[in-house]
């Protein structure tokens, strides 16, 4: 455990990916932003202070239900569901908007006038944007509170401890345990991975022969809790690689291929570019389980062999038990490279990790049983993305607890009250940061990892512990956050906490 009681300012790194389509038949109206300046007077009343509710309503608009929803009501008695990271609400254009859901409808809008509004049920919370010191508070009773989170565990650690996740009652995280798992969202189809191998083993072997390292690092994106540079850097000792980007920088990209934009989209030259390579490091930015990315799954796409860290769980979604090489499976990082020098001389065993091209020799039905029944699709117009998904899930569950309820108010001694649903760490908590290569201990106390990620992550807790009292005790101003925190860093010194 390092520096526990060491401060630093919380890193929060984000990268704030936006998805660019919306599943179209969710819901379509003609004249319908719904704007936020209509909801009935007859719920105005129920939250204080007025003022923030006094000019709303919601427009009336004839319904619309979508395949299978029996759901008949008006909009004006429908459940709201705020978007709290307006950035990622999935409708366009305006801010308001219906959907009809499998079993239900709701409003959904990213106006946060509605807040405090006696019709907002739940509020959805992005993960990279969700800060202790900003949330919305005092937390309402009446409101439940959703936790989407797709990125690494990095971007922000208050969500990898109990207290901050307990937060939320609904989640859709990477991690399978979720309400709504995302897990294999990097994977857009089987078929992107039986894609034939965009350069065959001969000609690997050719560019071999003509001095191409077999091992390629493609990094920019260098300070990263999983400390991969230090581990990449002592495998450098024992084998070629080529290392392109910023991260250890040994060779120029061409200069078609300069822009770093481009090496983080399936631009199809620079796609021909890293094919021809036999391996790739795959090296995940945090560690967690089930934390897959690109990384993973595009080296597996073009028929090279991923030479893989990040999640611990990572076996249980390959397709079968011979397509990546797990770096954790070897004692050091010489061993690795004795490991990849042999497959690279050996075009039998080397071609053993690319069988899975054929379907047949795909053997894990986990991963082909997740594939077919998920609901969401990427680039797959037949089927929402993940965003409407999940918010669906959230109007489905909200309009459920809703209706168990009003049943238990009604006869409560012939209805039992609906069990509140809490999150619990399996649903994205993830382990303390450790180094790349080697011990903490041996770490120097300037080095700059060990200055950030640990205390990062114990920073956090700091964080969650400190919302989740703040909440406990019905606060509304949420810059009294220090205060709290300070109140139990005493506490814990005095062993009360």
């Amino acid at each position: 455990m390092a520096g526990r009681g060491r401060l630093v300012p919380c890193v929060c790194l984000g990268l704030f990916g936006v998805l660019c389509w919306v599943w179209v038949s969710f819901a379509s109206f003609p004249d319908d932003q719904l704007p936020l300046e209509a909801l009935d007077a007859v719920d105005r009343g129920a939250f204080q202070p007025q003022s923030a509710l006094s000019e709303m309503e919601f427009a009336s608009i004839s319904s619309y239900r979508g395949p299978g929803n029996s759901d008949r009501r008006s909009n004006k008695e429908l459940p709201i569901i705020l978007w709290w990271s307006g950035g990622l609400f999935p409708h366009f254009p305006g801010d308001t908007e219906r959907i009809d859901c499998a079993t239900s409808s709701c409003l959904v809008t990213s106006n946060r006038k509605v807040q405090l509004y006696k019709r907002t049920a739940s509020i959805i919370f992005y993960g990279t944007d969700f800060r202790a010191y900003e949330a919305p508070l005092p937390r309402l009773r009446h409101q439940t509170w959703a936790l989407f989170h797709e990125e690494s565990p990095m971007n922000n650690y208050i969500l990898s401890h109990g207290p901050g996740v307990r937060l939320f009652n609904y989640t859709a995280t990477f991690r399978r345990e979720s309400d709504y798992p995302l897990t294999l969202q990097w994977l857009p189809s089987l078929g992107y991975l039986l894609e034939p191998a965009a350069v065959l083993l001969q000609e690997k072997n050719r560019l071999r022969r003509e001095g191409m390292a077999p091992v390629l690092y493609m990094q920019s994106h260098c300070d990263v809790p999983s400390d991969r540079d230090r581990y990449v850097k002592e495998l450098m000792k024992y084998i070629e690689v080529d290392s392109y980007g910023k991260c250890l920088n040994n060779k120029p990209l061409p200069e078609h291929l300069e822009d770093t934009a481009t090496a983080t989209g399936e631009e199809p030259r620079f796609m021909n570019f890293v094919a021809r390579y036999k391996f790739h490091l795959a090296l995940e930015n945090g560690l967690c389980p089930d934390y897959m990315t690109e990384k993973l799954w595009r080296p597996l796409h073009q028929g090279c062999v991923p030479v893989y860290r990040g999640s611990s769980v990572v076996v249980d979604w390959m397709p079968n038990d011979h397509s990546a090489i797990i770096i954790d499976n070897f004692p050091s990082p010489k061993a690795l490279a004795d490991f990849l020098k042999r497959l690279d001389e050996n075009d039998d065993e080397y071609a053993k990790y690319l069988e899975f091209k054929n379907p047949r020799r795909i053997t894990n039905t986990r991963l082909l049983e997740a594939l077919d029944t998920r609901e969401w699709g990427v680039n797959d117009m037949s089927k929402p993305n993940y965003l409407n998904g999940f918010e669906c899930y959230v109007c489905d569950q909200e309009n459920a607890r809703l209706t168990a309820e009003r049943a238990y108010r009604k006869a409560p001694k012939k209805n039992p009250p609906p069990q509140p649903k809490m999150a619990d760490n399996s649903h994205m908590g993830c382990p303390l940061p450790s180094p790349g290569y080697g011990d903490i201990q041996d770490l120097p106390a300037d080095d700059g990892w060990l200055q950030i990620w640990p205390q990062d992550y114990w920073q956090s807790l700091d964080q969650a512990e400190g919302l989740e009292s703040l909440i406990r005790h019905n606060e509304s101003d949420p810059s009294l956050l220090w205060k709290h925190i300070q109140n139990i860093a005493v506490s814990r010194a005095r062993g009360k906490h």
